[in-house]
């Protein structure tokens, strides 16, 4: 379709965008100031990465490395990416594994010493989780609210995530109700800090 033949009121949006022009980091001495509202969530500014192991009943125990990303741009919440692959007992890739994207904030709470949380996760494979829990100091618990998922996606109902930071790295385990079983332990891992 050349410009001549797009109507009028359409014209501006054919024309071209510069780049995106709002900073995102994951670097706290760079970029824009952090919310006041994500002070809670401050330790967690940055770029994670390291080794976990995996399990779930009825499925076969695996090892996987992971990189997880939190950054903001200034507004009230943090934006979240995490990819995973598949490693071998030497620690060599065999293939990518799970990946989700999403974003945490910190909301209104009745105790100011626990701030409550909530974080919304979405998965490629079909599920989006709404989980909500509390900052204790450097101890970060929740829970899913709800869980949705497309009718092709595998059948989870619930999860539950504890992380930590523990001498520098970032440490988590989590917990999955998945396809008929009850909260089970299925991933834990600790990932070290390489930016921010």
């Amino acid at each position: 379709m050349s410009e001549r033949e797009v109507p009028e009121e359409f014209a501006s949006t054919f024309k071209q965008v510069e780049p995106y022009p709002f900073e995102e980091t994951d670097d706290l001495r760079r970029g824009p100031n952090l919310h006041d509202d994500l002070l809670p969530l401050l330790p967690l500014v940055g770029r994670w990465r390291g080794r976990g192991q995996g399990g779930y009943p009825g499925t076969e125990d695996f090892l996987y490395a992971q990189e997880i990303s939190f950054l903001h741009d200034g507004r009230p919440f943090l934006r979240y990416h995490a990819r995973s692959w598949i490693i071998d007992v030497d620690g060599k890739p065999v293939r990518p594994a799970a990946q989700e994207t999403g974003w945490w904030r910190v909301v209104q709470g009745n105790d100011p010493k626990r701030p409550e949380i909530e974080v919304l996760l979405s998965h490629p494979t079909g599920i989006l989780d709404l989980y909500y829990g509390h900052v204790d100091g450097t101890k970060i618990e929740i829970a899913t609210d709800a869980v949705v998922r497309s009718p092709q996606a595998k059948e989870v109902t619930a999860g539950k995530r504890l992380y930590g930071l523990v001498e520098g790295a970032l440490m988590y385990a989590q917990e999955l109700a998945a396809e008929g079983k009850p909260l089970s332990p299925h991933l834990s891992a600790s990932l070290n800090r390489v930016a921010g």
